[in-house]
């Protein structure tokens, strides 16, 4: 039986590096991953994961109109995928996700999901929420927090480097508008 795999941390954790790995893995033993990006996140390029440390991969992109599961299936159509990896999770619509809960239960191809679990104010996003419920695995991929503990919350930073309290719950962006906290010097607003 093919899974669902939600593997979850806050920013700069490894997530894109972790996926582009799995990539590699099935590339070399000569099976084919379906990559999928959320259509905004054009930080690498449309169409691109990226990782911080370098490595890149072309991908299919979604946007939340798209039928994830048709989309998979036209692709396997045309070359069979053997597993559908997607970065950048969070970005999902609950509906999304339970088509992907499709690919796997009915197209028997596992779905692996790489994203944050919550945004800059501590709250769930729509997709994370919906692979918390759904997934069958769940994974927390670790960072640390400027003080050594283990970093489970992302703020958003100013220009100046100041925290943001308030705003839209999406802002693409990484190192200059992100930091990963332990939830202690998250709730203090102290970046150290």
């Amino acid at each position: 039986m093919a899974k669902i795999y939600f593997n979850y941390s806050a920013m700069n954790a490894g997530k894109s590096t972790a996926l582009l790995q799995a990539a590699y893995n099935y590339k070399e033993r000569g099976m084919n991953a379906l990559l999928l990006i959320a259509a905004f996140d054009d930080r690498a390029g449309k169409g691109r994961v990226a990782s911080r440390i370098g490595l890149s991969a072309e991908a299919d992109i979604f946007s939340s109109a798209d039928n994830v599961l048709d989309h998979v299936s036209r692709a396997h159509d045309t070359v069979p995928v053997d597993a559908v990896l997607v970065d950048e999770a969070q970005f999902l619509t609950e509906d999304q996700v339970w088509q992907l809960a499709g690919v796997a239960d009915r197209m028997r191809i596992p779905v692996m999901c790489f994203g944050l679990r919550t945004d800059f104010q501590g709250k769930l996003f729509p997709g994370s929420a919906a692979l918390l419920a759904l997934a069958d695995n769940l994974k927390e991929i670790k960072t640390i927090c400027w003080c050594g503990r283990k970093a489970t919350m992302t703020a958003r930073l100013t220009g100046d480097g100041r925290i943001v309290e308030d705003g839209d719950q999406v802002v693409i962006g990484g190192n200059e508008t992100y930091v990963s906290l332990c939830r202690n010097h998250w709730t203090r607003r102290d970046l150290g």
